[in-house]
């Protein structure tokens, strides 16, 4: 929390984006024969997924397990996870009828949400829970394609051949963000994070254009609630500076920029987090420790700095080798420090 502020600190704090789930043995058991998006409205299996990796390494936050799909399932959208797919939307959004589909989230949609929070909550003491929801672009993406896509041509089609009809979806979209942040930190999360994971698809004049004032308002909306906010998308290298401008305390940033380098794209006042290609927790030891001490120096050029992957954990990932990476940054920023 005091890197997110950009307060001085011990050591480099870290956390992993999708350390919860996937590459845990203990999670794969739990969630055996159980439907993705079902195991997202069970309370006591969303508090013992989100506390499995804080038992196991030694990370400075907890990351809410859920999906930024959960949201739109609960106000009633005709939607799956498939396995090796991702989301599929039975009836894709692509004209203003399309809309009615939106309507906004009520606390009784998710409750299940606010049970967890508040379990988590007690049982974390102080380490802090960050919650999270997806970016505006990237659940309009689902909604127009229909499931997941590599070039976004029917998502970028409405945003730049009907300029008010997508307007009026990420209108609905970040409402329906916007009250699932606030949900989360009223139940009791400490931070937030936004996922617009594909928005790095987008050029940055129509970055600007079509998803900068939406993303600000949803900033602008939770920035009364006094918890630390943290902006990430995949791809985004020429996407940090408008990003920075979106609001967030904290900007996130892949392994394609170097730390160093997003420090002069992203406007001063902003923490970064960051970025360890996930790639390389597959290469030897010595290969990992050199690359994450490289991050930690280029790090410590950001006015505050939280070391993550550049991505989430990738699903084959040596759970073992995170639990030495979070020792590594913990030593490493801790003598840099005394």
């Amino acid at each position: 929390m005091r890197a997110c502020r950009r307060l001085p600190v011990p050591h480099t704090p870290v956390w992993f984006m999708r350390q919860a789930g996937r590459s845990l043995p203990e999670y794969l058991r739990l969630r055996e024969g159980v439907p993705m998006l079902e195991s997202c409205t069970r309370p006591e299996m969303i508090v013992e997924i989100t506390m499995q990796p804080v038992r196991r390494y030694a990370v400075d936050a907890a990351i809410f397990f859920s999906d930024i799909m959960v949201p739109l399932k609960a106000i009633g959208v005709d939607l799956d996870i498939k396995p090796g797919v991702g989301p599929v939307i039975a009836e894709p959004i692509r004209d203003a009828a399309g809309l009615d589909a939106l309507r906004p989230l009520e606390p009784d949609d998710v409750p299940y949400v606010t049970e967890a929070v508040e379990g988590l909550v007690g049982e974390l003491g102080g380490t802090p829970l960050i919650g999270f929801a997806g970016g505006p672009f990237t659940l309009a993406s689902y909604l127009i394609e229909g499931g997941p896509s590599k070039n976004h041509e029917r998502t970028k089609a409405m945003m730049y051949g009907e300029p008010e009809l997508w307007s009026a979806l990420m209108e609905r979209l970040s409402d329906l963000t916007i009250e699932f942040l606030r949900l989360q930190v009223a139940a009791g999360a400490g931070a937030v994070q936004l996922f617009d994971s594909w928005v790095g698809a987008v050029a940055a004049q129509d970055y600007r254009a079509s998803v900068l004032p939406h993303t600000r308002r949803i900033f602008a909306a939770v920035e009364p609630l006094g918890v630390p906010r943290i902006h990430f998308g995949v791809g985004t290298g020429e996407l940090l500076g408008p990003m920075g401008e979106a609001g967030a305390d904290v900007v996130g940033v892949d392994w394609r920029v170097p730390l160093d380098e997003a420090v002069g794209r992203v406007e001063p006042g902003k923490a970064l987090q960051g970025n360890l290609d996930p790639a390389i927790l597959f290469a030897p030891w010595e290969t990992i420790e050199e690359r994450a001490l490289d991050v930690l120096a280029r790090g410590r050029t950001a006015e505050g700095h939280i070391f993550n992957l550049g991505h989430g954990v990738p699903p084959s990932a040596d759970p073992d080798v995170l639990a030495r990476l979070a020792d590594l940054v913990h030593e490493a920023s801790a003598e840099r420090t005394s």
